[in-house]
C-alpha cells in the first residue's frame, strides 16, 4: 500500500470513527431523568476527562455514567419519596477523603388509580403458609436489588418485547377493592409464546417460579440497575449466563397473579424501582 492510499484510508477511518463517537455521545447526552417519586434525578458530578468519581444517595451507591463530556450521577427516587431537596454526596480522585455534596429537588408527582378484580382468592388474601411463601421470596428479592457490580452501563435501552403498554408505572392499585403496593414496573401485552428479549447488556443473576411473580429472571446490568422480568410462560437462561441486548431471556406467559398474558418489567436503580420508560426510545412511548 503506498502512502497516498495508506492517507486516504486513515482519514476514511477517522472520519467513521468520529462520527461513532458523536452518535454515542449523543445517545448518552439523550438521557435527562425525571425528578419524581419513581423517577431518576441526574446530577453533574464534574468533567469525564478526571477520573471517575464514587457517588452516593444517603448510605446507597449510585450509578455514574459518562455523558455530554461530565461525570453525571443517576439517583433512583423510590415512589415513596417526598417533594424536596436531598443531598448527593461524592469524592473524586483528586480530592480523595474530602465529600463534595450536590443538591437534588424532587418534585411531586400524582399517579392514577387502577382497579383490578382478581378471581383467584388466594393472590388477594392468601392464607398463612402462603404469607411464610411471600415473606421468604420478598426477602430474597431484597437481597437481588442490592447486587452491585462496578461497570461500564448503558442506559440506551430497546424494548422487551413486541407488544402495547397495557399498564404504565406507579399506578395506585386496587386488587377486589383492596388497596396494594403501587405498580412498580410497566406491563407489555403480547400473546403467550411471544419472545422476551433483553433490554440492554447484563448478566443473569437469578431465575425463579415466584408466588406473585411468576415464573421470573433477574438480570444485572450493573452499578446497581437490575431488571426483573415476571410471568413467563418459559425461561430460557440460566443464572451467570452473560447476555447482550436483543437476548432471548424467555416468552410471554400468565403465570402467577396475572390476568392475561403480558410481560411485566421492574427496572432497580440504588435498590429502588423506577419506571423503564425513562430509558426506552422516546418514539415508541408514543
Amino acid at each position: 500500500m503506498n502512502k497516498t492510499i495508506f492517507s486516504r484510508y486513515m482519514f476514511r477511518l477517522s472520519v467513521i470513527l468520529a462520527c461513532n463517537t458523536a452518535i454515542n455521545v449523543a445517545a448518552a447526552a439523550s438521557f435527562t431523568g425525571s425528578s419524581v417519586p419513581g423517577g431518576v434525578a441526574v446530577v453533574d458530578l464534574g468533567v469525564s476527562s478526571e477520573p471517575k468519581p464514587q457517588a452516593r444517595y444517603g448510605s446507597k451507591n449510585i450509578m455514574v455514567i459518562a455523558q455530554d463530556g461530565h461525570w453525571k450521577g443517576l439517583v433512583g427516587l423510590s415512589l415513596k419519596t417526598l417533594p424536596g431537596d436531598y443531598i448527593v454526596s461524592y469524592q473524586t480522585e483528586k480530592d480523595k477523603g474530602i465529600n463534595k455534596e450536590v443538591t437534588i429537588r424532587v418534585e411531586p408527582k400524582s399517579y392514577p388509580e387502577q382497579r383490578i378484580n382478581v378471581k383467584q382468592k388466594k393472590y388477594v388474601s392468601p392464607n398463612e403458609e402462603q404469607l411464610a411463601r411471600i415473606k421468604k421470596e420478598k426477602k430474597h428479592m431484597g437481597e437481588l436489588f442490592k447486587t452491585w457490580r462496578d461497570t461500564d452501563v448503558s442506559v440506551d435501552m430497546s424494548w422487551p418485547v413486541d407488544g402495547p403498554l397495557s399498564s404504565p408505572f406507579g399506578l395506585r392499585r386496587f386488587f377486589n377493592d383492596q388497596p396494594r403496593n403501587p405498580h412498580s414496573g410497566i406491563d407489555i401485552a403480547a400473546p403467550k409464546g411471544t419472545d422476551i428479549v433483553l433490554p440492554v447488556d447484563g448478566q443473569v443473576i437469578d431465575t425463579g417460579d415466584y408466588y406473585f411473580n411468576g415464573k421470573t429472571v433477574f438480570v444485572d446490568h450493573g452499578q446497581g440497575m437490575i431488571s426483573m422480568f415476571n410471568h413467563m410462560s418459559k425461561i430460557t437462561v440460566k443464572p451467570g449466563d452473560k447476555l447482550k441486548r436483543g437476548d432471548k431471556i424467555g416468552e410471554i406467559g400468565k403465570t402467577g397473579r396475572v390476568t392475561g398474558p403480558h410481560l411485566h418489567w421492574s427496572l432497580s436503580l440504588n435498590e429502588v424501582r423506577v419506571d423503564p420508560m425513562l430509558f426506552l426510545p422516546e418514539q415508541k412511548k408514543k
